[in-house]
């Protein structure tokens, strides 16, 4: 029976801590009861379905994207979202670790997928990380030549099944080189431009930093942020359970995107 520290062990070979943001609040997060860990349930985010979820099928371990408790709480009640789920999930014994911004980052990580989706060659990461340049904060790559940003963005929605996709600035030019940060990637605009990118691929971006890019001519194309992100979680379950042949993993099929389309 697989041991709570070989899981973990495994689950950062994947996704190294050490490539997290330093704001960010990843690795174990809630201690499982027992030291054995037989099935592990993945998620982007642990809502109260997902929790319930894990309760009805007797998982040890919540792997989430998402991290919960993301910020320091000062009481845990059924009467905030994030306590709800964090006294359901004890209550059952069932640990969380989360994988974030290392996950991101790391090799085969979401914004590697999201430059092999794309197809683009010559990729590097925007940021490298000081100890392994190969990876690192988001990913930067060219374009297959002629591919313009809506025929990228239109080959994304499919790939991915994007449901919404937003365009910032023209959509009928070359799509050039690309920078790629999944999740809430707008905070970032300034930085893909200094890497000397045309394209910006993410998941959600706001109002003026929307602006800020356009008025630069960088183009932007958000996906929204469940559809930048969920779709690897399959290979993280995938890499997981090849790490640790006796796991159990499944994924979370209560796991959707909150947001609906009209």
């Amino acid at each position: 029976m697989p041991l709570l520290p070989d899981v973990i062990a495994a689950l950062e070979r994947i996704a190294p801590l050490r490539l997290a943001a330093d704001w960010d609040s990843v690795g174990l997060l809630v201690a499982p009861r027992g030291r054995e860990v037989r099935r592990v349930l993945t998620c982007l985010t642990l809502t109260p379905g997902v929790a319930d979820e894990a309760v009805r099928e007797r998982v040890d371990l919540v792997v989430t994207h998402h991290p919960l408790p993301f910020r320091p709480v000062a009481t845990i009640t059924p009467d905030t979202g994030t306590g709800s789920v964090l006294l359901t999930l004890i209550g059952a014994g069932c640990g969380v670790w989360s994988s974030h911004t290392a996950w991101d980052s790391a090799s085969g990580g979401i914004n590697h997928q999201l430059a092999e989706v794309l197809d683009l060659h010559g990729v590097t990461p925007i940021t490298p990380d000081c100890e392994d340049p190969q990876v690192g904060l988001g990913r930067m790559g060219f374009s297959p030549a002629g591919i313009c940003v809506e025929a990228l963005a239109q080959s994304l929605s499919r790939s991915l099944g994007a449901t919404s996709v937003q365009l910032v600035g023209d959509r009928a030019r070359a799509a050039g080189r690309v920078g790629i940060v999944c999740g809430s990637g707008g905070d970032l605009v300034g930085e893909v431009l200094a890497a000397g990118c045309q394209t910006l691929v993410t998941g959600e971006i706001k109002l003026h930093q929307a602006l800020e890019a356009r008025a630069a001519g960088l183009a932007v194309i958000a996906l929204g942020h469940h559809a930048s992100e969920h779709f690897s979680l399959a290979s993280l379950g995938k890499q997981l359970a090849g790490e640790v042949p006796a796991l159990e993993v499944i994924a979370a099929a209560s796991d959707r995107d909150p947001i609906e389309i009209l």
